[in-house]
């Protein structure tokens, strides 16, 4: 094997409030050959997510915090270097959680082959990942978007509300958003064909905001931010709307709970319906959305779009660039090439 050392990301302490470079150390390691039922892989695509927020703080959540001085995770496309595993073999391509590093070695039994098609290794982590798949769960089964709905996107450029919109028109809605720059909202209407959208850093009132974006409500609500736009929809929405909570991105680096969104008996009296949902716990919603997806990516269907870092020692510095909004798309890290 041509390299002799593998370089990884650890945690190097847990942050309070904004994460910052000195959260995270840059080590070397020897590469570790893989035993019984092991795999190891040359890692190629890596994507960072608002929900590693949560696992850097040492708190009881849906998934285990990530532990100082070990390795972060990620979801990770990669190319099998040595496989004692049977089913997986030299030269496969495979998706996992696996490290911030140029090299991992997992269980097999953890990894998803990718079959060859006519998408880019890295799509497996947006569009046809996690991101896509929870735009369609999130859109299609919990907040059940039907035809002549008016859907409002929250944080509607990143990885998951660019598809959310996208999903929205082909089903038949009227979409809008909101993001946080002149150019993302350019991005929306131009590019992702959002309706309408606006850019919440610069309304003067964000009820006002939505009300303007849809005039005659809300029928549904995909919730990516939490705190004060969640509660100028709540303002807005329709009787018997339905809001999909997928995130509080708003929330992620507070040192101290906020209180809720005032308004909060409109719920009641709208008989709204407010659900918040994990992606894994829909596998089947899941395979689903990948097969129709495909379809839609080469009919033209979707469009897709990927801010890239090179390198995994800048990968904490894109995710600190997610974090505060600065990624159009999904945010991926480069970590050798597809070849």
């Amino acid at each position: 094997m041509a390299e002799a050392v593998n370089t990884q990301i650890r945690l190097a302490s847990r942050p309070s409030g904004w994460v910052d470079e000195s959260n995270f150390s840059l080590s070397e390691s020897e590469l570790v050959r893989p035993g019984d039922g092991e795999v190891l892989v040359r890692n190629i695509f890596m994507s960072v997510d608002p929900y590693m927020r949560g696992r850097m703080n040492d708190v009881k959540s849906y998934i285990p915090p990530f532990q100082v001085g070990e390795v972060l995770q990620a979801g990770v496309v990669g190319q099998v270097v040595e496989s004692k595993f049977e089913g997986i073999a030299e030269g496969d391509f495979v998706m996992g959680m696996l490290g911030w590093e140029n090299y991992s070695v997992s269980d097999g039994r953890l990894l998803r082959k990718i079959p060859a098609g006519p998408v880019p290794l890295s799509y497996h982590l947006g569009i046809l990942g996690m991101p896509g798949m929870t735009a369609y769960v999130g859109l299609m089964k919990i907040a059940e978007a039907k035809v002549g709905d008016n859907v409002f996107v929250t944080a509607a450029s990143g990885a998951v509300g660019s598809v959310v919109g996208q999903l929205a028109k082909i089903h038949g809605c009227r979409v809008a958003g909101s993001a946080g720059s002149d150019e993302k909202v350019a991005s929306l209407t131009e590019e992702f064909g959002y309706d309408v959208a606006f850019n919440y850093k610069t309304s003067a009132s964000l009820v006002d905001s939505v009300r303007e974006a849809c005039p005659k409500g809300v029928d549904v609500l995909f919730e990516n931010v939490g705190g004060e736009i969640l509660e100028a929809v709540l303002w807005n929405m329709r009787d018997y709307g339905r809001i999909a909570l997928c995130g509080m991105i708003a929330d992620y680096n507070l040192e101290e709970p906020q209180p809720g969104p005032r308004g909060m008996m409109l719920i009641v009296g709208r008989r709204l319906k407010l659900q918040g949902f994990i992606v894994t716990d829909h596998p089947e919603a899941c395979e689903e959305y990948v097969r129709k997806a495909i379809a839609w990516l080469q009919e033209g269907k979707l469009i897709y779009r990927e801010s890239i870092a090179e390198g995994v020692e800048n990968a904490p510095q894109a995710f600190i660039d997610l974090l505060k909004g600065r990624n159009t798309g999904k945010q991926i890290v480069q970590l050798s090439d597809a070849d």
